[in-house]
C-alpha cells in the first residue's frame, strides 16, 4: 500500500458536507463494537483519526446516535451519513469515518477494538488487536508511535502528528 500525501478531501452520501484534512493520520482502526455494527449497518465501522486542527467541514452536521457520556457523533443533516465522532477528554483528535474520504481504501486498518464482540466470521488483516479499548493513554500512544513507524516505512511523506 501507499500511503497518499495530504490534504485529502472527501463527502457524505449526499454530498452536502464536505470534510477536508490537511494532515497525515494518526491512527486507523476497525471497530467491532455493537454500537459500531448498529451505526455502519456492517460487522464493524472504520475510524481515521487525524489532528483535530487539521479537520474541517462544510455543511450542515447534527449530533445523533447513542448518546454516551463523554462521546459525540456527527451526522450529514440531510442524508444522516455518519461523518465523525468527539471524544470528551481527546480534544486533540477527531474520529474521522474513513468511508467519506475519497481516498478511502488508502487508509488499511491498523488496529482492530472491540474483538470481544467481532462477528465470529470476520477476519481483518491488523498489525495490532484489543478485546476492548486501549485501557491507557500509554497504551494509545504506544498504537499512535507505532502507526507513525508504520506510515513512514508505507510510503508516508510526512510523519503524523504525535500527541503530546
Amino acid at each position: 500500500m501507499v500511503c497518499p500525501k495530504p490534504p485529502y478531501a472527501g463527502a457524505c452520501l449526499c454530498g452536502a458536507v464536505r470534510v477536508k484534512v490537511t494532515a497525515s493520520p494518526l491512527l486507523t482502526l476497525a471497530c467491532h463494537c455493537r454500537d459500531c455494527h448498529k451505526f455502519s449497518a456492517s460487522a464493524y465501522s472504520l475510524t481515521t483519526m487525524f489532528p483535530t486542527d487539521s479537520f474541517s467541514y462544510t455543511g450542515e452536521v447534527i449530533k445523533g446516535g447513542r448518546h454516551s457520556s463523554g462521546r459525540a457523533h456527527y451526522f450529514c443533516a440531510s442524508c444522516l451519513n455518519f461523518i465523525y465522532s468527539r471524544i470528551e477528554g481527546a480534544d486533540w483528535r477527531v474520529n474521522l469515518r474513513t468511508s467519506v474520504l475519497d481516498q478511502a481504501a488508502s487508509f488499511e486498518p491498523f488496529v482492530e477494538l472491540m474483538t470481544d464482540e467481532k462477528m465470529p466470521w470476520v477476519d481483518v488483516p491488523v498489525a495490532h488487536s484489543f478485546s476492548q479499548f486501549p485501557q491507557s493513554l500509554d497504551d494509545l500512544q504506544t498504537l499512535l508511535d507505532g502507526y507513525a513507524e508504520w506510515w513512514q516505512r508505507s510510503g508516508g511523506t510526512d510523519e503524523p502528528t504525535r500527541r503530546s
